[in-house]
């Protein structure tokens, strides 16, 4: 993911969900530092100026994924601002998040991706620590994750 110190930076990404319900849940590679580094989190990335939200999310799945999917609904947009310990406005990050179904391909990790794994919905729960807290929510704001 690409941001632009100290603007508002649209995000776009989905919760894939497979034929049995299973949620796709993927890590950055160890190389690629940043805020969501070593955590897992959903396919998405940075919306392209010109681009329409669905065909952002669309290709950020296949980027990152190598799946195609059929959008089901959206999700609440949610934000993370971004702060260095100055106080300075690094990022302002707008979240707009779809659930979705895989409707072709098989799982393949981009490189930027490294590695992810398909999840039983009653194993989130028992995986919470390592999924980002912004996944956390997004996942909660699905209806897929309880509430702490």
């Amino acid at each position: 993911m690409i941001f632009m110190t100290g603007r508002i930076v649209p995000c776009v990404g989905a919760v894939i969900l497979d034929k049995q319900d299973r949620v796709l849940l993927v890590k950055h590679g160890p190389e690629k530092k940043g805020f969501w580094a070593g955590k897992f989190i959903c396919p998405g990335g940075r919306l392209d100026p010109g681009e329409s939200l669905e065909d952002g999310v669309r290709r950020e799945v296949r980027e990152e994924t190598g799946l195609e999917i059929r959008i089901l609904h959206w999700v609440r947009p949610m934000e993370r601002i971004i702060r260095d310990s100055d106080g300075s406005l690094l990022d302002h990050i707008v979240y707009l998040d779809v659930v979705a179904k895989v409707t072709q391909g098989d799982f393949e990790p981009a490189s930027d991706v490294g590695e992810g794994a398909w999840f039983a919905k009653e194993d989130l729960t028992k995986i919470r620590n390592e999924i980002h807290e912004d996944t956390q929510r997004l996942l909660t704001e699905a209806g897929l994750l309880p509430k702490l």
